[in-house]
């Protein structure tokens, strides 16, 4: 490198260091109000952050009680980061926090957990596989109506309505069929549900109807436009 150059990048870089030394000057605060905001910042995600982390652990509470409410915490809380911890919750030994779990689940709406909501429409809990239902409607996600209609003959009349009230939300042709066979059910609860449900499905083909006109109109619509009956209009009069 030539003189000339070493001379100039050393000229440009000691102006550098003199303007930024000038505005620290004349602003003092500035440096320590940025360095302030960003700790703040990261302070608050990790205040967040280290709180979902210890209700992540406390699903491991040995008191039933605890981890009902961990798991509801967690739901307020509208964390994506607890799904997973959540879809292992579901294996809980307790049924009633089994189905809060599932609940949970339907509540934070990830489409994650649709395998661990599948699962549990085969739980022994009659109350679990009526959630479990709930919540795979509320998710919305057509890849569970294969799990729902096989679950649709559930020996719970209230696991079965849930189901067909899930298929009914999805509204996938698919269950149509199924819904059909509901209807010689032998609760009237359950009928009741798979009307509605085909309802939902095939209520929407009216949307698809536009009456329109008449859409060969005469080519004379008023073949008689002179509403005197007589052509003539200087008649004879006798």
């Amino acid at each position: 490198m030539s003189p000339l150059a070493v001379f100039v990048r050393t000229l440009m870089k000691s102006s550098a260091i003199f303007l930024g030394a000038t505005v620290i000057f004349l602003h003092p605060q500035l440096e320590w109000r940025s360095g302030a905001q960003q700790s703040e910042v990261r302070a608050g995600q990790g205040g967040r952050e280290g709180t979902i982390d210890a209700l992540i652990s406390a699903l491991n509470d040995s008191d039933a009680g605890v981890r009902k409410q961990v798991i509801r915490t967690l739901a307020q809380m509208n964390s994506a980061r607890a799904v997973p911890a959540l879809m292992a919750a579901v294996k809980d030994a307790d049924p009633d926090t089994r189905a809060i779990v599932v609940s949970a689940l339907g509540e934070l709406s990830d489409a994650r957990a649709l395998p661990a909501l599948r699962e549990a429409l085969k739980d022994e809990s009659a109350t679990v596989r009526l959630r479990a239902a709930s919540a795979l409607g509320e998710l919305g996600d057509r890849s569970a109506v294969d799990a729902l209609i096989s679950a649709a003959k559930d020996k719970s009349p209230d696991v079965r309505k849930r189901v067909l009230n899930a298929l009914g939300e999805l509204g996938d042709d698919r269950a149509l069929d199924t819904l059909m066979q509901a209807l010689k059910d032998e609760d009237a609860a359950v009928r009741r549900s798979a009307a509605a449900a085909i309802a939902e499905i095939s209520g929407g083909d009216d949307h698809h109807y536009r009456p329109r006109p008449n859409p060969r109109p005469h080519p004379r619509p008023n073949p008689n436009p002179n509403p005197n009956p007589n052509p003539n209009p200087n008649p004879v009069v006798r």
